[in-house]
């Protein structure tokens, strides 16, 4: 019986019926004959014709043994050979074996008219043991079928008897001229990982030549379906996705040293890109355009898909790299909450690391188990992507880049869509993207008049600016953020303005560069903008922007100016940004104006209210520390707002005991300064029993909220886009 792997895979693509892979058990003889003749007249007229570019013998082979059973059954059926006594059972029990003998032959031909030339070519051995192994059963049905007893004329009797002597002396076949070509592929994958770029006559005539990819558009098509090869790895076929993963990327780079920057991908016309019409799975960084990775998954640090995440004596999880590289810098405080760590011990977060192999799982998303390397915690060697891979992918980074510096308008917008796309491979490819020079050059284009080449480029920004040495390179270039701003005020399209957006949120989680970017004209004026007025995408953008703006005591004045404060003050009715809407405002009120500018706002103390009864966890405790924080900065007026305020004290009530940890601590707090209020016994003469459950653990000013660039605890991440 073949190997069930290519015919998985087969089937995953082509989803037949299950019912195309059972024997009709209950068909009558003659029934069956019939539903057998239509299979293989359908076999044979779909394939035998057709050329295939890998496995031409084998498949040439497969189809001609068909043809006998076409004339076989074809014979039965007009002769009425299967009517009156019917079929000897031998005879019946071979023809329902032959039925699926048939259906794995189709699955097996379309695999090899439908898959790619490369993955053909590297699966050369396997496919030829699938025909081989269809051989085999071709003997073995042959050997039980009764010829003599169903009645066959002289002709078809030899014609089957000649099939059988045939299918026993077959042994396997490997093209040898595909198998060079297969050894040749790799060869050139050897060169990238010695640190060679292979010449280019050679690639020309390896992809050209033998595998006739003859343009841009049949290249990209090659990518993809390697692609979605790693997307849809099994465990048991090789090569292993580190190895894919290296031929996508050379394969990536021959595109362009290749055919260079054809304009067939782009409408030059309009300024708008092209929908390919077979948009193929793609490798983990680019499905995370197509998946919303969750946010608890994701590296607070990094952001990105955390592999070993760990808990810090805060509380806080981390993946293990990133923290490490935090406390090895001499950071004494956790990023999250500003805490002091009282210990450097770093606890494996068992639990969490389950559920991020479950939705890994869940989405094809391959994910290696952790493997410390050193004392710094780097892991998951076998995770990284190969040397051979990543001097591809620097070699076409560098045709990119000189196609921005000096290629046409429409190749200068293919380059900055690719870089797009590369800077979401992993870490190394945004440094050295950086390094080679690509900021200046998308700098330059997100002036630009095409739509296409300003989304691409301030995209490839967002992408780049996740690797924390990129943040100092774009915030150093000349003009950059202004030119980034001023997408986010003007951007031809939503999703470049979006994305903007997502690129100030990035560079503010520096401290130094938020009060920078607060200054920049226009910026949080745009910021607030979107969050009023912009897509359920854009006004998270928007928000996480601000929230990170507002962890800078020196950007309250900014923010109230710009209208900052009454666009947070809004999003609190808005279920999906209220959260960090909320934890905005709680910094923004620790400074008196900045609680007389809230207060002022007659939607604020009602919508923190809402947030109480009806908010997340996390909102919850992000309202409730703003109430907490606008009694003591605002003075007299503001907490008497706040205490006059309807259900406040069976919410707090309620909170004291149902809260986060945190949301506990700060409504005792609160609870306290209202005990301390005229008439507060009038009040909230109810929470007795919650204060006192709560006060052992309530300080005179919540913990959390100490000094530091971010004290309320949030877990935001940018995608890469």
């Amino acid at each position: 019986m073949a190997s069930g792997a290519i015919f998985s895979s087969l089937r995953r693509r082509r989803s037949p019926t299950l019912e195309a892979f059972l024997a009709p058990v209950d068909l009558s003889d003659v029934a069956l004959v019939q539903t057998l003749v239509t299979v293989v007249n359908e076999l044979v007229c779909c394939f035998s014709k057709r050329s295939f570019f890998f496995q031409r013998k084998n498949t040439r082979s497969l189809v001609r043994k068909i043809e006998v059973f076409q004339v076989l059954l074809e014979y039965l059926n007009d002769s009425g050979s299967c009517s009156g006594s019917g079929f000897p059972p031998t005879a019946l029990l071979c023809l329902k074996e032959l039925y699926l003998l048939l259906y794995r032959s189709k699955i097996l031909l379309d695999y090899c008219a439908q898959s790619s030339k490369l993955w053909l070519l590297l699966q050369n051995h396997s496919i030829s043991g699938h025909f081989h192994d269809l051989n085999q059963e071709i003997s073995t049905l042959l050997d039980v079928f009764p010829v003599k007893d169903v009645g066959l004329s002289k002709d078809v009797r030899e014609q089957v008897e000649l099939l059988l002597k045939q299918s026993r002396r077959a042994k396997l076949f490997i093209d040898m001229e595909d198998d060079a070509l297969r050894i040749r592929f790799f060869s050139f994958l050897d060169e990238f990982e010695n640190g060679r770029i292979p010449d280019s006559a050679e690639l020309r005539s390896f992809y050209v030549d033998k595998l006739q990819v003859i343009d841009a558009a049949s290249c990209r098509t090659e990518i993809e379906a390697l692609e979605e090869q790693i997307v849809n790895h099994e465990g048991d076929i090789e090569p292993t996705i580190s190895v894919l993963k290296g031929f996508v990327a050379m394969t990536r780079y021959c595109r362009f040293l290749i055919f260079g920057f054809e304009e067939d991908e782009l409408d030059l016309e309009n300024g708008s890109q092209k929908k390919n019409p077979k948009k193929g799975l793609i490798t983990q960084e680019i499905a995370d355009t197509f998946l919303t990775v969750p946010k608890d998954f994701c590296c607070p640090i990094s952001l990105d898909l955390m592999r070993d995440p760990v808990i810090i004596s805060t509380g806080q999880t981390y993946d293990r790299s990133s923290i490490s590289r935090w406390m090895d810098e001499g950071h004494t405080t956790c990023p999250k909450t500003g805490q002091t760590l009282a210990h450097t011990r770093l606890v494996p977060n068992r639990a969490l690391r389950n559920l991020i192999v479950q939705w890994c799982s869940a989405h094809g998303i391959p994910l290696d188990p952790p493997e410390v390397m050193d004392a710094m915690g780097e892991a998951f060697a076998s995770a990284c992507p190969t040397k051979a891979a990543l001097e591809a992918n620097r070699a076409t980074a560098n045709l990119l880049i000189q196609q921005l510096a000096n290629g046409s308008q429409s190749g200068k917008t293919i380059a900055a869509r690719e870089i797009r796309l590369l800077a979401k491979t992993g870490r190394e490819n945004r440094a050295f993207l950086a390094e080679a020079g690509a900021i200046p050059y998308l700098r330059n284009l997100l002036a630009s008049p095409s739509s296409v080449a300003q989304e691409n480029s301030v995209t490839a920004l967002l992408n780049l600016s996740i690797y924390d040495k990129n943040k100092s390179r774009i915030m150093d270039e000349t003009g950059c953020l202004g030119s980034i701003v001023a997408v986010l005020r003007f951007g031809h399209t939503t999703e470049a303005r979006e994305n903007a957006a997502a690129t100030l949120f990035s560079l503010s989680a520096v401290h130094d560069y938020k009060k920078i970017i607060a200054d920049e004209t226009g910026a949080v004026e745009a910021l607030a903008g979107l969050l009023q007025d912009g897509t359920p995408r854009g006004k998270k953008d928007a928000v996480t922007a601000l929230f990170n703006l507002s962890t800078h005591t020196e950007n309250c004045v900014r923010m109230i100016e710009a209208g900052a404060v009454t666009a947070l003050v809004e999003a609190l009715g808005n279920e999906g940004v209220a959260e960090e809407a909320a934890g905005a405002l709680a910094l923004i009120v620790r400074q008196p104006f900045g609680a007389k500018a809230v207060v002022s706002q007659d939607e604020a103390v009602a919508g923190l209210i809402g947030m109480m009864r009806c908010g997340t966890p996390r909102g919850k405790e992000n309202a409730v520390a703003a109430l907490l924080e606008l009694c003591r900065s605002g003075g007299s007026a503001a907490t008497e707002r706040v205490v006059k305020a309807p259900a406040l004290a069976g919410l707090l009530q309620t909170l004291l005991f149902t809260g986060t940890k945190r949301a506990r601590r700060k409504a005792a707090s609160l609870a306290r300064v209202f005990q301390r209020c005229e008439n507060a016994s009038l009040h909230f003469g109810g929470l007795g029993v919650g204060y006192a459950y709560a006060s052992n653990s309530a300080q005179t000013r919540d913990s959390s909220f100490v000094s530091g660039d971010v004290s309320v605890p949030m877990s935001i991440s940018v995608p890469v886009l």
